[in-house]
């Protein structure tokens, strides 16, 4: 069988291609991770001061559990609920 393709000028030209490719799209994969991971950070962030403004106290669970999610949705959700919520538990209760 003969091989002599895969050493060529051509085939690493389209290993190299094929690479530049693959680091193209985990870069853009990345962003949009980066980005999205953004969000919901903003939004944990945003929920915190809202019931602290409300003079809600937040216990460490409720806390941990608005910081740790990472579902800009789910955030979303929590944000809004926390206009209204009587505790920082009902934020987070599921509807």
């Amino acid at each position: 069988m003969d091989l002599s393709f895969y050493k060529s000028f051509m085939s690493e030209e389209i290993r190299d291609e094929g690479r530049a490719q693959g680091r193209a799209q985990g870069r853009a994969q990345g962003r949009a991770q980066g980005r999205a991971q953004g969000r919901a950070q903003g939004r944990a962030e945003g929920i915190l001061p809202v019931l602290e403004q409300r003079g809600i106290s937040v216990p460490d669970k409720v806390r941990e559990r608005i910081t740790d999610c990472g579902d800009p949705e789910v955030l979303r959700q929590w944000l809004v609920r926390a206009v209204t919520a009587t505790s920082a538990e009902e934020i987070c209760a599921e509807k």
